[in-house]
């Protein structure tokens, strides 16, 4: 009894799906607005208005959903800023991800110029940046877009559940098997044959 019901399990077709990134991914990708602040103190950089990208891009794509009204059928309009809105989304999350690998190479460079016994991570001359201290401000430069990217993502996030009346969820597309495509072409043509 046992093997025909692992028999029948391994029959059942499961179709594995390619996931998509969610908001919650950006979250935790993307420095929030405290973070950014303090980065932005800390290395003398402007402090970005967080509410204003959010509202900005939000109201964008409502306006552009208004637009489109008329033309557009509910269905439609639905698919339109689910791609929209993903592409807001998955820009955000690359910017989070390059963000995060900045800041693993600014902590490693600025922990290998902290050691004394190496030379090769001495300081410059003077008036010139070392490498660790090059790095640490390109990492909070990434941050401060990441976070942009974030509240843009965001904003689109809560215009698609303003105008299609649903919370966004990532499109997840189907994986290609082209092998199982051509499998059942082939057995449709020998049953065909054997008709």
């Amino acid at each position: 009894m046992t093997k025909k019901a692992a028999s029948s399990r391994s029959s059942a077709r499961v179709v594995p799906l390619r996931k998509g990134t969610t908001i919650q991914m950006v979250r935790l990708a993307c420095p929030d607005a405290a973070q950014c602040s303090l980065i932005a103190e800390s290395f003398g950089l402007p402090v970005l208005d967080s509410d204003g990208i959010r509202d900005l891009h939000e109201k964008l794509i409502v306006d552009t959903a208004a637009a489109l009204d008329e033309g557009l059928g509910e269905r439609a309009m639905q698919i339109h800023l689910q791609r929209i809105v993903g592409a807001y989304v998955g820009s955000a999350h690359g910017a989070g991800q390059f963000y995060s690998r900045s800041v693993t190479e600014a902590r490693d460079a600025t922990a290998k110029a902290a050691c004394d016994d190496r030379d090769e991570d001495v300081g410059g001359p003077v008036g010139f940046d070392s490498a660790a201290q090059r790095k640490r401000e390109f990492a909070a430069d990434m941050a401060l877009q990441a976070h942009a990217l974030r509240m843009a993502a965001e904003g689109a996030v809560n215009a698609y559940e303003q105008v299609v009346g649903e919370v966004w969820k990532p499109f997840e597309r189907p994986v290609e098997n082209p092998g199982r495509s051509v499998d059942r072409k082939a057995a449709e043509l020998q049953m065909a044959a054997l008709r």
